[in-house]
Formats: C-alpha cells, structure tokens, sequence
C-alpha cells in the first residue's frame, strides 16, 4: 500500500507563531498551506513553500473562512454558492501566485476546518467550491473527504481528487467529522492515533465512533499542524506505517 501523509501548516502569522512547520516538513509528503484568511499571511505563505520545496513535500492552498480569530473554525451561517466560489477562487489564486514566486508550484486545494465541514454536508456548497478551484486552476487536485458531498463534486466537474482521513479527529455516524465541542473529538495520544488510522485503513473504510463503517478508497491521511502533539503523532504514525509495510509517499493524479 502506497498512502500520501498531510499536514495543515503555514498557520502563523505576522511574529506569532502556530506549529512546527520545519519539523512537520520532516515527516509529512504533502502540506495544505494556510491563505490569509483562517491564518497565515502573504510572507508565511511564501516561507512555507520555500521549506517546502527544500524537504520536496508537495504543496496545495488551504482556503478557510475569512475569521482569523476564531481560526476559521466558527460556521459563517448565511453564505451563497457565489460568496464561497470567490472565498475559495480568491485563496486559491492568492497561494498559486506566492508559490509560483518560489519556483515550486502549487499541487492541490483542501478547504479548511468550518468551511471543510459544512461542504462535506452540502452538495451545493461543495460544488461552490469546486467551481472555486477550477476557475483558478483548474489542473489543482481537490483534496477531498471521501464519501462526502466534496467527493460528489469533484466528479461531477471532472476535477482530480484524492481522499483523506483524519488521525487526529473522530468521525460521527454521518461520517463527517465529530463537533470540536464534544470531548473526544481531538486525539492528542499518538498511539491512539495510530490504531484509529490503523482500524480505518485495515477496514478500507471510515470508522465512526459508534462503530459504523463507510467503505472508501483512502489515499492520505491528515495531521493538523496546530495540535500541540502534532509532530509526535506525525513521526509516530510514519513510523508505525512504515513498519507495517506502507509506503509512505506523495500522492500523483493517475
């Protein structure tokens, strides 16, 4: 089995900083790069594609939700199809261009935290989306949530995509991720995040904290950077896949 191994990152902004990209780039092969909007800012955009080019971890834009202070993470209620294909076309075109100024060119897209959640629950939305990225570059992969409404379409608009689970979040019986509200929802314990991916992969499915299973082809699976344990839980699931005989490496559109 070959599985790609991602990474929310470039989540600083201005002094302050969030993470351990630098070290993250020393594990992971694909990185999802913060646009301005849920975090990060044009100079950290362009550092973080330059460690990335440096460690040959692809690169992809990370559009969220214009609301630095709650990281992206509230729901912006209220919004049309036409307000989130500019949100997403705007920080697409936005990371394109500071990549390109760096010579290492942007791979793929993948919406973050409360945008992310919503479109995996609405086909309108997540074709919103889609239409975002394909209008501003339309040869993008779509990292999506396989099984959910972002996967739909991807296919529909002929997008290439490749699909993600998460080793540090837990899924609810819809399928989609567990409220950050609710205990449990964050998996802090590298160990217990490698069973829960380990139990996904074995089962070629989603696997929801009641039990239920949605079976799914999974190419990737995501750390997020901001998780105090992130690098940790990184370096522990590599290692514990390359143990078991994965292949952990970058993911190319077939």
């Amino acid at each position: 089995m070959n599985i790609d191994l991602n990474a929310d990152v470039g989540e600083s902004f201005g002094p302050w900083t969030m993470g351990d990209d630098a070290a993250m780039f020393d594990i992971v092969t694909t990185a999802n790069v913060a646009c301005g909007f849920h975090a990060g800012d044009p100079e950290i955009m362009r550092k973080t594609a330059e460690l990335a080019r440096g460690k040959h971890v692809a690169i992809g834009a990370h559009p969220g939700f214009a609301d630095l202070i709650g990281f992206g993470r509230r729901r912006l209620p209220g919004l049309t199809e036409r307000e989130v294909e500019n949100l997403v076309a705007y920080q697409v075109g936005a990371f394109k261009a500071v990549a390109a100024l760096t010579g290492y060119p942007m791979t793929h897209v993948k919406t973050h935290g409360a945008l992310g959640n919503i479109c995996n629950d609405d086909d309108a939305l997540a074709l919103a989306v889609a239409r975002g990225i394909k209008a501003a570059d339309p040869d993008a992969l779509f990292l999506v949530m396989p099984g959910m409404a972002t996967e739909r379409a991807a296919e529909k608009l002929g997008l290439a995509y490749f699909r993600e689970i998460y080793a540090d979040r837990t899924y609810d019986d819809s399928f989609n991720l567990t409220d950050r509200a609710k205990p449990g929802a964050v998996i802090h314990d590298p160990e217990e995040a490698c069973r829960h991916v380990m139990r996904m992969l074995d089962a070629g499915a989603v696997v929801s904290v009641s039990g239920k299973t949605l079976k799914v082809g999974i190419d990737s699976i995501c750390v997020h950077g901001d998780n105090p344990h992130a690098v940790a839980l990184a370096r522990t699931l590599r290692n514990q896949l390359e143990a078991a005989g994965v292949t952990v490496a970058r993911h190319t559109a077939s």
